[in-house]
């Protein structure tokens, strides 16, 4: 990939410099890279299988299998859509309902991965909405939770003008947010936690049916190490998103442990995140080394020195790496 520089005047002489935008596609790239081959990891329906049968009331009694082919509808969308009631409900029609909800006043919101299910609920079957979201920080300056809420009440509100129109509330669908959670905290690590809309009776005794009130749910998946997951989503997951274990190890143990057919798009996504988790990882041991360099107040010579001896880099990618830790 080139990228356009500018030229400085300094001192009277023209030197040639990276654009601060040509730096900054260029971090931004790599990890969008690996975000972007992340959510269409997590998009491939035997995945979303083994996640909707384990946090998911409505599958619980159906094989991996069995939701794959029968229950997920057509091709999850990765990316794609509007989460909003102005625009998006008007242009796309059930089937059709995309991953971005746009709102004129409320802005854009764009969904990781949205797709629609149906299940067999009570010998009948009911359709779902259902979103994953693919979570590296769990603190981004608000509670995850709240965020995975409000996903769960755009899905609710957007349904007005697809699944259903004027008063006929009876026909909304049940919406479900998850959320995979890389990076928890140490007393969060490998556990799967349920948030829901429950019945309580402050006075006398009354029973709603459940599939009036029961209509949105978020559930949290924290990852921990492999080693200590305690089912088989979190073994699972732990695996498929770790940036330690190789591509080829990935693919065995998804073969011979969760019986997960490689397919040949499946495989080549393993081993492009696999790929791009390596140069993800190693920039961030870079911009640690930094970092602690820094701290102990080494020159600028110095630290680029020891990158070029640590990290075997040129010199001029160390200079980028130290002004984008200047910048951060």
């Amino acid at each position: 990939m080139k990228y356009d520089k500018i030229s400085v005047k300094a001192g009277g002489e023209a030197i040639n410099t990276d654009t601060t935008i040509a730096k900054n596609i260029r971090v931004a790239d790599e990890k969008a890279s690996y975000d972007a081959a992340c959510k269409r990891l997590l998009s491939e329906k035997i995945i979303l299988a083994w996640i909707m049968k384990n946090c998911l009331e409505e599958y619980r009694d159906c094989d991996v299998e069995e939701i794959a082919e029968k229950y997920i509808e057509g091709t999850p969308q990765v990316g794609e859509v509007a989460v909003a009631a102005d625009e998006t409900n008007r242009v796309s029609m059930i089937q059709g309902a995309g991953n971005e909800d746009t709102s004129l006043t409320e802005g854009t919101v764009t969904y990781d991965i949205r797709f629609f299910a149906i299940a067999p609920v009570s010998g009948e079957l009911i359709r779902l909405i259902i979103n994953i979201e693919a979570q590296n920080d769990f603190y981004p300056g608000y509670p995850l939770i709240k965020r995975g809420i409000y996903y769960c009440s755009r899905m609710i509100s957007a349904q007005y003008g697809t699944e259903f129109t004027n008063s006929h509330y009876e026909n909304i669908k049940k919406v479900y947010s998850i959320w995979i959670c890389m990076n928890p905290p140490k007393s969060r690590e490998n556990s799967i936690t349920r948030y829901y809309i429950a019945e309580e009776n402050l006075v006398g005794s009354v029973k709603e049916q459940k599939a009036d009130y029961d209509l949105m749910a978020a559930v949290m998946i924290c990852l921990g190490k492999e080693r200590d997951s305690g089912t088989d989503l979190l073994k699972l997951l732990n695996v498929l998103l770790s940036t330690e274990t190789a591509s080829q190890d990935k693919c065995q143990i998804l073969e011979e442990d969760f019986h997960i057919r490689m397919t040949q798009t499946l495989e080549s996504e393993v081993s492009l995140m696999c790929n791009l988790s390596k140069g993800v990882e190693e920039k961030g041991k870079i911009y640690g080394a930094i970092t602690a360099y820094k701290d102990v107040m080494l020159s600028e010579d110095v630290i680029i020195k020891k990158l070029k001896e640590k990290f075997r880099v040129t010199e001029e990618a160390a200079k980028i790496y130290l002004k984008e830790v200047e910048k951060a």
